[in-house]
């Protein structure tokens, strides 16, 4: 399979402190890397496309390492995560689907022992395209208060031979949260859901 062909990379960092209410005493930190790399597949169908999520796992690997960087370093700060694709025009829903291993594995192996599993969503979409992207918590997906999702994009991508990848990591819970469910100091941590 050919090399992962990057145009552009963005390693992004958002603090939020307050949604209204009281300002928090620690902003929650929102980090989001991106990567807009060829799609090998443009334009025609390739029956076997798996063997490309082999080529994906280091860029996965890069920019979780790098997203971490970017919150100081210290990995056990990350209590939530999502991945997410946008495919160009001359690709299918199917060569996104490709993200899911390589970006999913990258995280849970740069942030150590996570044990829910990394939500994500993918599209079809064109230049300047936007996606939700959804995040759980690392160990616990009905924590109900770690629930979000971070909008990714870049306004000149993806083109259509292009896939815009996304990787998104937060420090805790929605800002006043309040409603309710599996708090994260009540996770067992025995099956990734609770």
């Amino acid at each position: 399979m050919p090399q992962v062909d990057i145009r552009k990379r963005l390693i992004s960092v958002e603090e939020i402190f307050h949604e209204g209410g009281p300002r928090a005493n620690k902003p929650l930190r929102r980090v989001v890397g991106l990567a807009v790399i060829k799609n090998p597949f443009a334009g025609r169908y390739v029956e076997e496309i798996t063997p490309f999520m082999e080529d994906l796992r280091p860029l996965g690997l890069d920019l979780a390492r790098d997203m971490v960087k970017a919150l100081g370093g210290d990995r056990s700060i990350v209590e939530g995560y999502g991945k997410g694709i946008i495919v160009g025009a001359a690709g299918e829903l199917e060569h996104g689907a490709l993200w899911h291993a390589p970006g999913g594995y990258a995280m849970r192996e740069v942030l150590g022992d996570t044990k829910a599993i990394v939500p994500s969503s993918k599209k079809v979409g064109g230049l300047g395209a936007r996606l939700d992207v959804p995040v759980t918590h690392v160990n616990a997906s009905y924590v109900r208060s770690h629930f979000d999702s971070i909008e990714v994009g870049l306004p000149d991508g993806p083109r259509a031979d292009e896939m815009l990848v996304a990787l998104v990591m937060t420090t805790g819970a929605r800002i006043h949260n309040r409603a309710g469910g599996l708090k994260a100091s009540e996770i067992k941590g025995e099956d990734g859901l609770r």
